[in-house]
């Protein structure tokens, strides 16, 4: 099962010292998502991460990107809800019901489904589906290899979404709300969790 992360919203000091860690150490795909911020900061990012890892990388905004860095893909959701013209290669979407999930993975290469369960970084955000109707879902084909659970993933709850048939799991909160940017200087912890998400999910 793929592991995903998304990146949290804002830029922090050794960011692409941790990313750069995380990639190897078998993370599957980075979703760079900082909405509302400047494309230099992206840019700059991205420099410093070594070249052979930003195939991997699929940024949610600013999509140009792509090319510029020659990264995996592009994701679609509310703020950015249209491709380039023109645009050809990896496509990815954020869904928030079974049927968007029916309609949108026709064009697109991966979805994700949101919130499986309770958010960890979004407070009231809460589990959209009973674990019947995922089920339910699963058997009808609609959750497959080509969809990733969002929200709430943990080291407690991933081997569920393996269970569930999903292709993969996103994780955010999981690893970045035990890790504070502005006083932690040792991200080893993190790290850490991350080898125990990543074996759950292989």
């Amino acid at each position: 099962m793929k592991l995903i992360l998304i990146t949290p919203p804002t830029y922090f000091v050794e960011e692409n010292k941790i990313i750069t860690d995380l990639f190897e150490e078998g993370l599957d795909i980075l979703h760079l998502r900082k909405p509302d911020t400047a494309p230099m900061f992206a840019e700059r990012l991205l420099t410093l991460i070594p070249e052979h890892y930003h195939k991997r990388i699929v940024v949610h905004g600013h999509f140009y990107l792509k090319e510029e860095y020659r990264l995996k893909g592009i994701h679609l959701n509310s703020r950015n809800p249209n491709l380039p013209d023109g645009y050809k290669g990896h496509i990815s979407c954020s869904c928030h019901s079974l049927e968007e999930v029916k309609s949108r993975k026709k064009q697109c290469d991966y979805v994700f489904l949101s919130p499986v369960f309770d958010s960890i970084s979004k407070k009231n955000y809460h589990a959209n589906y009973t674990p019947e109707e995922i089920r339910k879902a699963h058997k009808a084909g609609i959750i497959d290899k080509k969809v990733i659970a969002l929200g709430g993933i943990d080291i407690d709850n991933i081997t569920e979404v393996k269970n569930y048939g999903f292709g993969g799991a996103a994780i955010m909160g999981a690893l970045w709300d035990r890790f504070d940017a502005r006083s932690d200087r040792d991200y080893k912890q993190l790290i850490e969790r991350f080898k125990k998400l990543k074996k759950l999910a292989d």
